[in-house]
């Protein structure tokens, strides 16, 4: 998710889809999970007494951006100790970097919080989280804790693939599927190579599956002095929030899972996923037909065939700007991807497809450089590395068979993004991870002896559709909050007064929203 890369846009897309392509169920059935042998806190009692030291949070800042939002009054970092590999809890061990915000009032205990991704970094995450809910009961009742995953941000060791001078070149691919172009297994090869190297050895590639991320969570619930974790987490923070609750629910007090990844499909659900950004292009389009000069024309039923007219150009005939860069067919097609996440932010597309028929790309790349956190110089967040990393250690791989099948249904999906020259060359970029992956898919038909869960589904989320959160919902028998509006994602931004009632009434009190209760953006 460089600001400048020739994979930018597909990288960056794939990172706000949640989750890389993986196989579907009609392809090859799902490696079945890697649990380590005994209980879940066999050899952990050193991890799980340890007492944390916070401190000034300066120093945990991994981009130009944190160092500006962490030397905000009353902020708190601390490292939490844990085992590099579980199954050697007498190993070498990680440090997950935290960043609380202490209550206003009197704190109830810590509210644990995940931004999505994966790869999100938690600690800015809490931070803005709590200037945006400044006034909300919940910052008077709770400590706002964040957190980086393993293999995120300020946590150790963090992953790297690439230096600053290759993300200003463009050298940055970590996506063979669904990005235009050809890739063999000597290119997934390469790559696992060069992220191995950069992030201090093939044992901290295997190290960063959200199932070991989850066995932190508890740790850290233990280190913050909370008999039961009480968690928001918003898109991929559903999946580890419900793996969690999977893992460990008796020590659950409340989760709120915003945006919810499907807990029952396999790589359908990353189909479901790429219609849901389809039928967002339409009704975006449909919204610019109404304009004057909209760039995809007056008739919304054949948007799709003008977007390619713009976009297949650059397949052959990237557009140059900056300093020696390029802006290509992949980087539009994330752009685009990144401007649907929000009705708010539909003007980004259209402004910037008008300016890109005039050759100016500029739109666009500002608005990945403000989401990824990469910076015009190269630097900034690595995000988009672990997001991939992450993934890999996540999902089932595929065979090269299976990913250009996997290529090609995605296509019929998401149809604006198909560069027309068919499913040919498709490779699973994790096909060389030095480790299998500890797979999270599909979760249990149901998970026994939790307390109430609150599960919040948008009626016109592109990324994660609201039929995945009536699923999730009933698969952790809780109870589900519908949205109306057109934008992914909400909890925690403090902009909606009915989502905040709902939200704040449930972590505070324990009480959820009746069946029948809807809140309208």
């Amino acid at each position: 998710m460089s600001p400048s890369t020739k994979a930018r846009g597909l990288v960056l897309a794939m990172a706000l889809l949640t989750v890389t392509a993986c196989g579907a169920n009609d392809t090859e059935p799902a490696a079945s999970p890697s649990p380590d042998s005994g209980s879940p806190s066999a050899g952990l009692d050193g991890f799980y007494g340890q007492k944390l030291s916070f401190g000034a949070c300066a120093d945990y800042a991994t981009t130009k951006a944190d160092e500006e939002i962490f030397t905000a009054p009353g902020l708190e970092c601390a490292r939490l100790k844990v085992p590099l590999d579980y199954g050697q809890p007498h190993g070498p061990t990680g440090e997950v970097a935290l960043l609380r915000v202490p209550a206003r009032g009197k704190a109830k205990g810590s509210l644990v919080l995940n931004p999505g991704g994966p790869g999100g970094p938690g600690l800015s995450f809490a931070a803005l989280t709590a200037k945006a809910l400044a006034k909300s009961p919940l910052t008077e009742h709770f400590d706002l804790v964040g957190f980086d995953p393993r293999g995120v941000g300020a946590t150790k060791p963090a992953i790297s693939c690439f230096t600053d001078k290759e993300y200003l070149a463009g050298d940055t691919q970590t996506e063979f599927v669904l990005a235009a172009g050809e890739y063999t297994e000597q290119d997934s090869q390469a790559l696992t190579d060069k992220c191995a190297k950069a992030s201090g050895g093939p044992e901290n590639l295997a190290a960063v599956s959200s199932r070991d991320s989850v066995r932190d969570m508890d740790i850290l619930r233990a280190a913050l002095g909370d008999d039961k974790l009480s968690f928001l987490g918003q898109s991929y923070g559903t999946r580890i929030g419900a793996l969690y609750a999977e893992a460990f629910p008796e020590n659950v007090r409340a989760l709120v899972l915003d945006g919810a990844v499907d807990p029952q499909l396999g790589g359908e659900r990353r189909l479901s996923q790429y219609a849901g950004f389809q039928r967002s292009f339409e009704v975006m389009a449909a919204d610019c037909a109404t304009q004057k000069g909209c760039p995809l024309g007056d008739d919304p039923k054949k948007a799709t065939q003008e977007f390619h007219k713009i976009a297949r150009p650059l397949l052959d005939r990237p557009v140059p700007y900056g300093e020696g860069q390029e802006f290509t067919y992949n980087d539009l097609i994330g752009g685009v991807i990144v401007g649907l996440y929000s009705k708010e932010t539909w003007p980004v597309i259209t402004k910037g497809l008008t300016e890109l028929k005039a050759g100016k790309p500029d739109r666009f790349v500002l608005a990945a450089q403000q989401f990824s956190g990469r910076e015009p110089d190269g630097g900034g967040s690595n995000y988009d590395v672990a997001n991939f990393a992450i993934n890999c250690m996540d999902e089932a791989r595929l065979t090269t068979e299976q990913a250009a099948r996997f290529r090609s249904k995605a296509y019929d999906m998401l149809p604006f993004a198909d560069p027309g020259r068919g499913s040919a060359g498709a490779q699973d970029a994790c096909a060389s991870w030095p480790a299998e992956p500890k797979t999270t898919y599909p979760f249990p038909e149901q998970v026994d002896g939790l307390p109430a869960t609150l599960t919040i589904s948008i009626t016109g989320d592109p990324s994660t559709p609201f039929d995945a959160g009536v699923r999730l919902a009933r698969t952790l028998g809780g109870s589900m909050l519908t949205v109306n509006g057109e934008q992914h994602t909400i909890a925690a931004s403090g902009t909606n007064p009915c989502v905040n009632k709902a939200v704040a009434d449930y972590l505070i009190n324990l009480r959820t929203p009746g069946p029948d209760t809807e809140c309208t953006i």
